[in-house]
């Protein structure tokens, strides 16, 4: 475990640089979902999550599904610097017969507890899994996901009323809330707004974050962590849709396309002072 908020900005601001560079060469990915989650993800890989990166089938591990599994490029950086696998896989990303499909696939790559196909169904399978546990005896806790334009799937939601009816325990919904989606700012489409009272009506806890605070996301997503032992958990983590590069923050044009070489350097230069989050 890394044992201070310092260090895991730290981290993060290292790995906003590897997304940068491995969807550059790959001249493909989703460059602005995984820079609005790459401070959750480093906070449950590094501080909360329940995990041993030597043995990634443990029976007992904590699970983990990226719901939203185009935003791949981040989950693949955390999972290189746990040391799931070799950094230099991270290349191959998104090319024929890489590890590092365009969404994941627990097949190819290490690490992986689920492979995404079509967006919306991240949930249901993390339900299942804990259902799986409970089954089973197991106390693991299974953490999922979810973007914001898949959230207005009607899979999404019949998930959430199906958990909080049966008061599934050991599952944690967190919503990347970033407010931009494939094609327009949230408000614009069919919006979310007020998501915490719709989550509390289908009887999940809520918890809400500033998902780029390293300091309160480790206390939130691990007061979530163990309060799912009574029933499922929904964390809200408002987040920024490319945060860390100026000229990516809140802009859904950047939603699915790779920087060029000119706004890699840009990219780079402005995370060079370190994260100012």
């Amino acid at each position: 475990m890394i044992s201070t908020s310092n260090n895991l900005q730290q981290i993060s601001t290292d790995m906003r640089r590897t997304i940068l560079k491995m969807t550059n060469l790959a001249g493909a990915g989703h460059v602005g979902g995984s820079l609005s989650e790459i401070d959750i993800l480093t906070a449950l890989y590094f501080s909360v999550m329940n995990i041993d990166p030597q043995n990634p089938s443990w029976e007992d591990r904590d699970r983990f599904i990226l719901s939203k599994g185009h935003a791949s490029p981040g989950y693949y950086t955390v999972l290189a610097h746990k040391k799931y696998f070799d950094m230099s896989v991270l290349d191959t990303f998104d090319q024929v017969d890489s590890k590092l499909q365009a969404h994941p696939d627990m097949h190819k790559c290490p690490g992986v507890d689920y492979s995404v196909g079509s967006l919306g169904q991240g949930l249901s399978v993390g339900i299942g899994m804990a259902l799986g546990a409970a089954h089973n005896k197991k106390s693991f806790k299974t953490f999922v996901l979810l973007g914001d334009g898949e959230s207005q799937e009607g899979q999404v939601w019949e998930a959430l009323m199906y958990a909080g009816a049966k008061k599934v325990k050991n599952i944690v919904a967190i919503f990347d809330y970033n407010k931009v989606q494939l094609s327009s700012p949230m408000a614009q489409n069919t919006d979310l707004y007020p998501l915490a009272p719709k989550l509390n009506a289908f009887n999940w806890r809520v918890l809400e974050v500033d998902g780029h605070d390293m300091e309160k996301l480790e206390q939130i997503l691990t007061l979530a962590a163990v309060s799912s032992s009574e029933g499922p958990v929904a964390v809200i983590a408002h987040t920024v849709k490319g945060k860390g590069v100026s000229f990516m923050e809140g802009d859904y044009h950047w939603h699915g396309q790779a920087p060029n070489n000119e706004q890699l350097a840009k990219g780079l230069a402005e995370l060079e002072g370190g994260c100012q989050l």
